[in-house]
């Protein structure tokens, strides 16, 4: 069985946590999804136990800074294991082009040259696009454009060990031409940037976000028996469990999570 491992659950301007990214991971296998904005990220994956030794597939759903700048301590680190004799096999990326070339450009500019000489040689790129299949370790995977208004993003379905799907909504509103890749998942990962109640203050609309009532009632709508909420505001941080929970329960009356980040769920 699974394990979803909850590195950070923040917004790009988060300080009271990470920015939102995972890991999801089965036997000895780790698929680690987007990395945060820093080395932020080396850290959290330490705190949670976890190894990059074990981590051979990637996924960068898109460009924006909370996800895409720590991919440039993860192939830092990966690639010194790999320099140092501590790393089996290759590193795939699954992105689309314009984050491939930030990615190599950003390396270009912050890296040794023996780093970015592993780029395309141990540390490789597979460009996705809309309804791009592949396998990642264990896991059939299906990638999808979430038709972001903003900038090109992607999210993906996921078979999991027992035959269930779990569907990652990436960070902006569903939106209904995806249903065909979304419907029948048994999990879903979405984005409630703020409670619905205090979206006068955080304005989640503006930003291309939902909030926690829309999330639920997308999820009852659907019929997905399991909801992960995160990518959020941190005001409230010391509180969101409680107070998203609350407002979602009133919308939702499936399984709802809404994590704090290093938290570990059970994909059951």
């Amino acid at each position: 069985m699974e394990k979803l491992y909850v590195l950070g659950t923040g917004y790009a301007l988060a300080t009271k946590c990470y920015n939102t990214c995972f890991a999801i991971r089965r036997g000895g296998d780790t698929l680690l999804v987007d990395a945060g904005g820093g080395n932020g990220i080396l850290s959290q994956m330490e705190k949670a136990g976890l190894s990059f030794a074990d981590v051979h597939h990637m996924i960068v759903t898109h460009a924006h800074c909370d996800h895409v700048l720590g991919v440039t301590w993860v192939i830092r680190k990966i690639g010194t294991m790999m320099l140092g004799g501590k790393y089996d096999g290759t590193l795939t990326i699954y992105c689309h082009e314009s984050v491939m070339e930030g990615v190599v450009a950003m390396a270009k500019f912050t890296l040794q040259k023996k780093f970015v000489k592993l780029l395309g040689d141990r540390i490789r790129f597979e460009l996705i696009g809309d309804g791009h299949a592949a396998q990642l370790g264990p896991w059939p995977v299906t990638f999808f454009d979430i038709r972001s208004t903003k900038l090109l993003q992607y999210g993906f379905t996921m078979q999991l060990e027992d035959g269930r799907k779990l569907a990652c909504l990436g960070d902006e509103p569903y939106n209904p031409d995806c249903e065909a890749y979304v419907a029948g998942s048994d999990w879903m990962l979405c984005e409630a940037f703020c409670l619905y109640g205090d979206r006068d203050v955080f304005k989640p609309y503006e930003k291309h976000h939902s909030t926690v009532k829309e999330a639920c009632e997308l999820a009852s709508q659907l019929k997905i028996p399991h909801v992960v909420l995160w990518h959020t505001e941190d005001r409230n941080y010391d509180h969101r469990k409680a107070l998203y929970t609350a407002e979602g329960k009133g919308f939702y009356s499936g399984d709802l999570y809404v994590p704090d980040d290093l938290e570990v769920i059970d994909l059951k």
